[in-house]
């Protein structure tokens, strides 16, 4: 390596240790990174926490390398999350350690993982022909093309109002059931400060929503610093609180980094969530 790059701005290396150890998950409790935003106590809704890895391996019994893809959901009432750098260090260690069973693979990833998220973790190892991995469009009305002037780029929650309180008249507006998205989310990781991206879909029932103020305050978050997983449950308390709708979901989709992406949802009604792949996850 020359000196130049040894001295470059490209971060620290890591190690990347071979052989299985659950010692390099790295849990942390989500009342900390709740608090960061300024929530307290448990939430009062639904959610969970889709995880999928695009880099999974293996080897079978005779060291023949086996691959899928990883997807975990865990329960946003676990009590912690896992930071995602320990959780890529942590399925590395398994690319050069033999298992006699795909099932062994798997009751080990969930003993291991519902350990670390004090939670129960569904664990699934996917096909790389899976059709849920193909690539799905968002439904729903995209706001990206909105004619919005942008002065906020810190998490600015006062531009989320009703639509009956724009302009002069302000009538009871009819209730209404909408789902909404962008593609133009972006926030930063508190950890490192690298920019965390997303398609954000936001479903609601009752009074109507100010679309350009919805866009506007999701681009708020552009230089905001959480995890993924607080920055949807700021949210959606932010919206059900502002907006005071009927019904709520959040739903962040979160593009990959290190071979991971995570996929938060919170919702008012228990709900599945949609696990279909984006073009850019």
């Amino acid at each position: 390596m020359s000196a130049e790059l040894k001295t470059g701005p490209l971060g620290e290396s890591s190690q990347y240790a071979e052989g299985y150890s659950p010692n390099r998950l790295f849990p942390m409790p989500r009342a900390e990174g709740r608090s960061a935003v300024g929530l307290s106590g448990a939430l009062d809704c639904y959610g969970q926490d889709v995880w999928t890895g695009y880099e999974f391996s293996w080897l079978n019994e005779r060291g023949r390398p086996e691959v899928a893809v990883l997807r975990l959901t865990v329960a946003s009432k676990s009590s912690h999350i896992v930071e995602s750098k320990s959780m890529k260090l942590y399925l590395n260690g398994y690319a050069q350690t033999r298992f006699e069973s795909k099932s062994k693979v798997r009751d080990r990833l969930a003993e291991d993982l519902s350990q670390a998220f004090s939670g129960a973790v569904v664990v699934d190892l996917l096909a790389l022909a899976e059709p849920s991995l193909g690539v799905s469009e968002l439904t729903g009305e995209c706001l990206d093309e909105l004619d919005v002037e942008i002065t906020d780029y810190q998490r600015n929650p006062d531009l989320l109002v009703p639509a009956a309180t724009q302009g002069a008249k302000e009538t009871k507006e009819t209730p209404v059931t909408q789902v909404l998205t962008t593609h133009l989310f972006r926030s930063l990781c508190p950890v490192t400060a690298q920019p965390d991206w997303a398609s954000v879909i936001v479903s609601y029932s009752g009074a109507a929503i100010d679309q350009a103020g919805l866009l506007k305050y999701l681009i708020s978050y552009r230089q905001h610093q959480a995890f993924h997983e607080t920055t949807v449950e700021r949210i959606y308390v932010d919206i059900w609180e502002r907006c005071q709708p009927e019904k709520l979901s959040v739903s962040g989709r979160f593009l990959r980094r290190g071979g991971l992406d995570i996929s938060p949802t919170r919702s008012s009604e228990s709900q599945t969530m949609d696990v279909s792949r984006l073009a850019r996850q």
